[in-house]
């Protein structure tokens, strides 16, 4: 079994503030250790669960977050951006399952460490098929396009039960209660590699048992809408072909599969810079 460890940094142990997450920041530095830890715990804990081998991606702001030097060397690193599948990079190469670790909710979101989608300078809301997606659901619609599913996540308990509103019973480690945007009960280290570990050798277990959620698949075709920030944004964002203006600051696009619409999720917000 090979598993895909896909990595954010928002819903890492501790993590409650943008100062913790932004390489401008002194406090960046600690908290590129405990996204590492974080990692290396769900590795452990897809190892004990009789994975293959494993693979992960950093898919935080620069993809330049997880310390190498200490990672678990039984994995490889997907690095540095940008990536052709962005925040599931490699999840088209024979992946089994994936792993969502130190994820956030999306935009709007009550009781949510830093919910945002993708960008919260420049995205308002999402909308794909009707439906208010965030970025588990985004990164899980594409991974369900390779027919992957998503099987575990690790968060704070708002991304974890979004997790589970969009891809079913899949295993989550709440490594942290929300009781704001930026304010939560968190638990230390120790606890939370527990709890990623003992999740991540669940998932794995269950995948090899064949007890775990379909992957996450979209019907065709496939309806974004992007509402942005300012006005301004969606008035550059509209010069993308195949884009459409709505009402006020929404931007329209479809397609007939989800890699498409990733991508043009990804060019949109470019734009819109």
């Amino acid at each position: 079994m090979k598993i895909l460890i896909a990595a954010d940094m928002e819903g890492i142990t501790g993590v409650v503030h943008w100062d913790q997450v932004m390489p401008s920041h002194p406090e960046y530095a600690r908290f590129r250790k405990l996204m590492t830890a974080d990692v290396n715990a769900a590795i452990r804990g897809a190892f004990a669960g009789g994975a293959a081998s494993v693979s992960v991606t950093d898919g935080h702001n620069n993809s330049r977050n997880i310390l190498i030097e200490e990672l678990d060397p039984r994995a490889v690193l997907n690095s540095g951006t940008p990536m052709p599948l962005s925040m599931v990079h490699g999840v088209d190469q024979g992946v089994d399952a994936v792993f969502f670790v130190g994820y956030h909710a999306r935009i709007g979101a009550k009781e949510a460490i830093l919910d945002h989608t993708w960008s919260d300078e420049r995205v308002c809301n999402l909308w794909v098929n009707g439906k208010l997606f965030g970025e588990a659901a985004l990164n899980g619609a594409v991974c369900g396009h390779f027919n992957v599913p998503i099987i575990m996540i690790s968060g704070d308990q708002t991304a974890c039960a979004e997790a589970r509103d969009f891809f079913g019973d899949v295993e989550t480690a709440v490594v942290k209660k929300a009781i704001g945007r930026m304010a939560a009960e968190c638990h230390p280290p120790a606890v939370t590699a527990k709890l990623i570990e003992e999740a991540a050798e669940r998932a794995v277990r269950r995948l090899a048992a064949k007890k775990v959620p379909a992957p996450f698949k979209l019907e065709s075709p496939i309806m974004m809408v992007v509402d942005f920030v300012q006005s301004e944004m969606a008035d550059k964002a509209m010069t993308m072909p195949g884009s459409k203006r709505l009402e006020d600051r929404k931007v329209e696009y479809v397609a007939d599969d989800m890699v498409t619409i990733y991508r043009a999720f990804r060019t949109l917000l470019a734009l819109a810079r």
